[in-house]
């Protein structure tokens, strides 16, 4: 088995930060800390040039980085090789997906499927469609799951869910139910970020009407569509642009409520992504064909 501290090494690496690795492997940061100094006590070197709060790899931290890559490799193929020879189904399953999908789409999926094979340990990494396909082609993620029209190349994507976009604010009674895209646009907007697949996909709406998000009063960006839900419930008159299926709960309880803009096309598709051309592991077949049967339902 790898030696743990190549794994924190790995983690401090992909985020350039000890307090993110040590969110994502549940230790203490002077646990994280005690990992990194032993290591580089054994190769006799630093791995990170340290610079007021921040870090960045030394030469000979890119060349580790590259070496503890390729061990952790060899040995998730080692694993999965071993357990083939009688059949179960065990090993490390890397999830990624973006935003809408970790918050509102996969979850409901990972306990049943634990539940069903308990000796794959699930990981999930929460990002946007841009930052998803980034891990995919650097080797952190087995298995992707993206939204939004822009397509690399180097991924192979396929289809799990159908997803409609909406327009949503606090309840005003005084406003008119819908909008024409002109109404629409002289609203002051709260959206996602750069990157996100929720943008990339307004912003071709909004194209096929020769319009541009910079000519648009956007109020606020967010990573987060909670933090977009949270900011339209304290500012009447502002207008978001979030998945429906963001909004069950809070439009049944009467905090949100859906303005309807027929003039905007902001039908999607949650998609499955993968390195092009690399087979997916045993795990991650397994997920997603699990992912499948469940929304087909």
């Amino acid at each position: 088995m790898p030696d743990f501290r190549l794994r924190v090494f790995q983690s401090v690496a992909r985020h350039l930060s000890f307090t993110k690795a040590a969110q994502e492997l549940f230790i203490t940061q002077p646990a994280i800390t005690k990992h990194i100094r032993e290591l580089e006590r054994s190769y006799a070197q630093r791995l990170f040039e340290r610079r007021g709060n921040r870090i960045s790899l030394t030469e000979a931290g890119q060349l580790l980085l590259q070496h503890a890559d390729a061990v952790e490799n060899l040995h998730q193929q080692l694993t999965e090789q071993l357990h083939l020879l009688h059949g179960a189904a065990r090993g490390r399953l890397r999830l990624g997906a973006s935003t809408t999908l970790t918050q509102y789409v996969l979850p409901p999926l990972l306990p049943a499927f634990q539940a069903r094979y308990p000796h794959i340990e699930l990981t999930l990494l929460n990002g946007n469609s841009e930052q998803i396909a980034d891990a995919l082609l650097q080797g952190h993620l087995d298995l992707g799951f993206v939204e939004g029209r822009s397509k690399s190349r180097d991924l192979h994507y396929e289809l799990l869910l159908e997803d409609e976009l909406v327009v949503v604010r606090s309840p005003d009674a005084t406003q008119p139910a819908t909008l024409t895209v002109a109404q629409f646009a002289q609203h002051p907007l709260v959206l996602r970020e750069r990157g996100s697949g929720t943008l990339e996909v307004l912003e071709y709406a909004l194209k096929a009407h020769q319009l541009k998000l910079s000519e648009l009063q956007v109020a606020f960006y967010f990573d987060s569509t909670e933090a977009i839900k949270l900011y339209l419930a304290a500012a009447p008159g502002c207008l978001g642009v979030v998945s429906g299926r963001a909004l069950v709960k809070e439009v049944a309880a009467g905090e949100l409520e859906i303005v309807e803009v027929p003039e905007l096309q902001l039908a999607r598709q949650f998609e499955a992504v993968w390195v092009q051309g690399e087979p997916l592991s045993p795990a991650a077949t397994r997920f997603l064909s699990y992912a499948h049967k469940h929304y087909e339902q």
